[in-house]
């Protein structure tokens, strides 16, 4: 930025200028509408899709034992949750925000799934397999009836509404602790199996940040597939070490974490099976349980609005309009309602790894997404090859996180520049907010891991379920929070409106008013005459 000039000691005028606030992210290799040559693409796309399967596996080896299922089950689970995956990641990005976001399994869902399978109605069924089937069924009748909100919110617009009044200083908290908050996701998880955790912690980051600038000729391949170079290296080493007999006399819980023998996914596959609709049988229903699933899908709105933010920002695109989001929030409503199809026993939102690994790889191309979605419904139909990928240890995913995660809450952080952090009142409400957000879910997690239950205990089951599952989310929180406080405290002034950033955003408040927009979000194959953007 600074000019030429003189030798004089003091600090040039350049020296001092704030660094200039930037409506795109720069720095970015391709953005949304520029694919990366075919080679490439396909190669990044394979790796969006091996970020993605920590999460699909994840989930299905916790829950799909406390059902009753076995390894075969678990397999097919694992199996129909990245084939409609897939086919979500494919809608979202062809008609809904048209981001490069991968639409994949939440844990948001995870705490009405299990409170699902603890309900008293499956308690003696002595078959597990029947119990697994019945509990499955449940999950489907849950899920079908919860994908109604995010539908309805979205299509009608009501969306739309609710997010015109966000300014940068509340995506900020919401942005920050969609990653963040999921930080019990990265080094507990590592250090389950600290010898093949740690190394790919710390492999990831010498390739994608240090090999770089000292190997200038290789310096777009090192940082742009630091995962694929990594994790074959962590795994192979793992892999010598189950053979070598490291953990012959192990404790189980070791054994089940860091050997590579141990998920018992290439057994349990199929060779070839192609998921379909009913696959479990016909879905049951259950008012109480659909009200939790509700609330569960209600938070995944939140927190998927914040990842949308954080991806369109990766991608280099504007900030994304409104209307555009509520399009795409109607979309996982359907893909919600497509995992209640399906059965994959949990519902989808935004996934944030993917999120942080288009900040790595600095590639928001919406292509390379595409590929990946191919690849999701590719391995999920060859089971025994995708099994061999899915057998990855848990803690070299866990590890990934570690950086994505971060990447995804530093997307939250870049939203400041828009605001003015000399306000007390923005830094009262980005502190609050924040601190509430991870202050908050402590206190209900840790509740419910001495007690058994969540704090809010009443004789109504669902209700428990309902506002246990809003507050034991921390982006739902500090978002939460960040919106009230921002939206009703001296909003009216005009030295506030600058304050909080509100007027840089104004022009990305309408689909219309800025003519980046049609180029990043509108719909292909002239659908736009049909559906319209305002």
């Amino acid at each position: 930025m600074a000019g030429g000039g003189g030798g004089g000691a003091g600090p040039k005028q350049d020296d001092l200028t704030p660094h200039p606030v930037k409506d795109q992210l720069p720095g970015v290799s391709y953005c949304i509408t520029s694919p990366p040559p075919w080679p490439e693409a396909i190669l990044l796309g394979f790796q969006h899709y091996l970020v993605m399967l920590g999460t699909t596996v994840i989930i299905p080896t916790a829950l799909v034992p406390q059902m009753g299922g076995n390894n075969e089950d678990k397999a097919v689970v694992i199996q129909t949750l990245l084939f409609v995956a897939g086919i979500n990641t494919l809608l979202q990005s062809f008609f809904g925000t048209r981001l490069p976001a991968v639409i994949g399994g939440s844990y948001t869902f995870v705490l009405p799934t299990i409170s699902i399978i603890l309900a008293g109605r499956y308690a003696n069924e002595p078959n597990p397999h029947t119990k697994f089937l019945r509990i499955m069924r449940g999950t489907q009748g849950a899920l079908i009836v919860a994908s109604a909100l995010q539908i309805i919110v979205g299509f009608s617009g009501l969306w739309r509404n609710v997010a015109r009044y966000l300014s940068p200083l509340s995506a900020a908290p919401l942005v920050a602790l969609v990653g963040f908050g999921l930080y019990e996701l990265g080094f507990p998880s590592v250090a389950k199996c600290v010898e093949i955790g740690l190394p790919e912690l710390i492999l990831l980051v010498i390739f994608a940040m240090y090999l770089p600038h000292t190997v200038h000729m290789l310096k777009s391949i090192f940082d742009r597939f630091a995962v694929l170079f990594t994790i074959p290296i962590v795994w192979l080493y793992a892999y010598l070490l189950t053979v070598g007999g490291a953990y012959r006399n192990a404790p189980p819980k070791t054994q089940f974490h860091c050997r590579t023998d141990r998920s018992g996914l290439i057994g349990g596959a199929p060779w070839i099976r192609v998921p379909y609709p009913f696959q479990w049988g016909a879905p049951t229903f259950d008012a109480g349980e659909a009200f939790a699933m509700m609330a569960a899908s209600f938070v995944a709105l939140v927190e998927s609005t914040g990842a949308f933010i954080a991806v369109s920002r990766y991608a280099s695109a504007t900030p994304i309009p409104p209307s555009v989001l509520s399009r795409g929030i109607g979309w996982q409503g359907i893909g919600i309602l497509l995992d209640g199809l399906f059965g994959t026993g949990n519902g989808s939102s935004v996934s944030v790894e993917n999120a942080g690994l288009l900040a790595l790889t600095r590639v928001g191309s919406r292509r390379v997404v595409q590929i990946s979605a191919g690849f999701m419904i590719f391995f999920s139909i060859l089971g025994k090859f995708g099994a061999v990928f899915a057998s990855i240890p848990a803690p070299i995913f866990a590890a990934l996180y570690c950086i994505f995660f971060a990447y995804a809450g530093s997307a939250g952080l870049g939203f400041l520049q828009f605001c003015n952090l000399n306000s007390f009142r923005t830094k009262f409400i980005l502190g609050f907010s924040v601190f509430m957000g991870l202050s908050v879910p402590q206190y209900f997690n840790e509740y419910t891991s001495v007690a058994g239950y969540g704090p809010v205990h009443t004789h109504s089951r669902w209700f428990n379920d309902m506002i246990n599952v809003l507050f034991s989310s921390k982006a739902f929180v500090a978002g939460f929070v960040a919106y009230l406080l921002d939206n009703t405290i001296h909003r009216h002034e005009s030295s506030v409106r600058k304050d909080r950033g509100y007027h840089w955003w104004d022009k990305f408040r309408s689909y219309r008013t800025d003519t980046r927009s049609e180029e990043f979000y509108s719909l292909p194959f002239n659908l736009n005459k049909f559906f319209p953007s305002v």
